[in-house]
């Protein structure tokens, strides 16, 4: 969950090393530190908190080599404190490092015995000892990383630099992403083209297992056997002009505000417009025998799993399982014949998905992934893709993410209840019109934004709060939760309204705001009838709601705490009335002064389990 990259350049290494690390900070922001090469001997900054520390650290000291690496970290072993802070070093070579070496005691007890003197907690610092003991038996740098390797348990990505040795750097990475960057007499590592994007275009990912030797005339990779191997060069669709913040306070605002552009790209890809007709890419199994539909997922994109299996059961009349990644392949799951698997992940390289992915694939399913980074690991390892169209996502909490997720497997539903026989095609052109219409819609709700924002106003002092959701909302309202609970630090639940009445409802006083999506669709008079509940309790309600359910509510919830949406399809209204509640967990965080791209404890891409 770290970001780590590499440089042999031709210019000084430092500036360009910072620059790297500020677009993967999003991964972790505990610490930060470079090391470069200067007349063969190895220089190191390192600073504790933000990468701002280590910027102001670099402009105070300077640090000289046009060759380097550099890391942002998030902490697993080892609190966090420059101490800890990688690179880590000896004085033979420095290293950066992004997973988990899962049998560091057990090295570190072995070189203590041999009277290795460990500086920090970590983890990381026992691969650096285990290279230099290589080392120092008279091994080059290939063969000492070669050898190292097969001590490591865990996962890892890694890149490495040496002492005397201008022009090398060594990265490998197993179970952790790791991309080569090939530039004009210069060559770089990165944790993903995002890093690289002002530097190259030109990039390779590393399979797993594999290692690679950098020079700046080139690369060669190597892989788990130690046998050469080619991997392909692409052309990344990344660029550095890509991730700025714009005009914007914040990059979760920015994401937020280009929702309407991202669904409306994201529809393009799949929507006949004048045929009023899905046509996806190819899938890796048909819809129509299929048994059962696995999916799996962490986080947002599970909750994006959870509304859909609304969608594939009503439409196609398709039992659907959404797991937890991180408990699938545990629990021993059964993958029955004839079951198809969709995984779903922004990044592509969230751990737990992956494993589950590769669990359900070992066991006979045809695997699909939905994936906003094509050249991800999960991207690479699946049968086939549909990608999100969101562009970068760099604030932590996922806004863009989920709705173009959503907005896939809408498409991926109807597609499902086209090939069962359950949607004839005038049922078909209506809910593509739907669809057609959201980021117009969406648009409306975010011209509304300070409106939204005043509703702020009556959360920010909440020490909890409660999200309703009745039908594929439910999952929205859990979602709703989750976002404030990532960047304003309030505690917050998502239920589904039926619910509430079997435990929540205790919680309920009039120091509880109560926050409900409830659209004036088949199941309001049962929403509004739980919230009728909360409110003679005491409980705050906000609502949003259409202009019919605000007409039927009346005076019972006040103007300034509750939200007209415009009027959808129910199909469509899980994606529509997310976007109020992340305006509002946003505008709660702005108020509480909380650090909203980077709140505390978590990253962007969880790479380790």
């Amino acid at each position: 969950m770290c970001g780590i990259i590499g440089i042999l350049g031709l210019q000084p290494a430092a500036p360009l090393l910072v620059d790297g690390l500020k677009r993967l900070e999003y991964r972790g922001y505990d610490s930060a530190g470079i090391a470069t090469l200067h007349d063969g001997k190895i220089g190191r900054l390192r600073a504790k908190g933000k990468l701002v520390n280590l910027a102001d650290k670099l402009a105070a000291e300077g640090l000289a080599g046009t060759a380097g690496i550099g890391h942002t970290r998030w902490a697993t072993h080892g609190i966090a404190n420059e101490t800890n802070a990688h690179p880590h070093a000896t004085d033979r070579m420095a290293l950066v490092h992004n997973g988990i070496i899962e049998n560091f005691q057990e090295l570190r007890q072995e070189l203590e015995a041999e009277g290795v003197v460990f500086d920090t907690e970590t983890d990381t610092e026992v691969v650096a000892h285990l290279i230099t003991r290589e080392l120092n038996a008279q091994a080059t740098p290939q063969q000492a990383v070669a050898a190292t390797l097969k001590r490591l348990h865990g996962a890892f990505a890694l890149a490495m630099i040496f002492t005397g040795e201008d022009n090398l750097m060594i990265g490998a990475r197993k179970g952790s992403p790791l991309a080569l960057g090939y530039g004009e007499g210069q060559m770089f590592l990165g944790s993903d083209a995002m890093a690289l994007a002002p530097l190259t275009r030109q990039i390779a990912y590393l399979d797993e297992g594999d290692w690679v030797v950098v020079t700046r005339e080139g690369a060669q990779v190597y892989n788990l056997n130690d046998e050469p191997v080619t991997r392909e060069i692409k052309q990344s669709s990344m660029s550095g002009a890509m991730i700025g913040k714009g005009a914007y306070r914040h990059f979760m605002l920015k994401e937020i505000h280009e929702q309407p552009s991202v669904v409306g790209d994201t529809l393009h890809s799949y929507i006949n417009p004048q045929a009023r007709t899905i046509t996806l890419p190819p899938l890796p199994f048909s819809f129509e025998g299929m048994s059962r539909l696995i999916m799996s997922a962490c986080g947002t994109a599970l909750l994006s799993a959870e509304v859909s299996k609304y969608w594939f059961e009503g439409l196609a009349r398709l039992a659907v399982e959404a797991d937890i990644a991180s408990e699938y392949r545990y629990r021993h799951a059964v993958v029955p014949e004839q079951a198809g698997a969709i995984f779903v992940s922004q990044s592509g390289e969230t751990i737990d998905t992956l494993e589950a992915l590769r669990y359900a694939k070992g066991n006979g399913a045809k695997v699909l992934s939905i994936v906003n980074v094509p050249e991800s690991s999960i991207a690479r390892e699946s049968d086939a893709i549909v990608q999100t169209l969101a562009g970068p996502e760099i604030g932590v909490a996922s806004t863009k993410a989920f709705t173009t997720q959503l907005t896939v497997l809408a498409g991926l539903a109807l597609t499902a209840a086209k090939q069962r026989g359950h949607l004839s095609a005038e049922r078909e052109a209506e809910l593509v019109d739907a669809l057609v219409e959201l980021p117009e819609k969406i648009r409306q709700v975010l011209a509304q934004e300070e409106a939204i924002g005043a509703m702020a106003d009556h959360l920010v002092d909440a020490r909890s709060a409660l999200f309703l959701g009745r039908g594929s909302l439910c999952p929205i309202a859990y979602e709703g939760a989750l976002k404030l609970k990532e960047i304003s630090y309030i505690h917050a639940e998502g239920y589904a309204s039926g619910e509430m009445k079997h435990g929540p409802i205790a919680l309920i006083d009039e120091h509880m705001p109560i926050i409900s999506c409830a659209p004036s669709n088949y199941l309001f008079d049962k929403a509004w009838s739980n919230l009728e509940e909360a409110r003679a309790r005491g409980g705050q309600l906000m609502v949003f709601t259409d202009q019919a359910g605000a007409d039927h509510i009346g005076s019972k919830v006040p103007a300034e705490r509750m939200f007209i949406m415009p009027e959808c399809d129910p199909f469509v209204a899980p994606i529509l009335y997310v976007v109020p509640l992340q305006v509002l967990a946003y505008h709660t965080a702005v108020l509480k002064g909380t650090d909203v791209d980077q709140p505390r404890n978590l990253a962007k891409s969880v790479t380790v389990e």
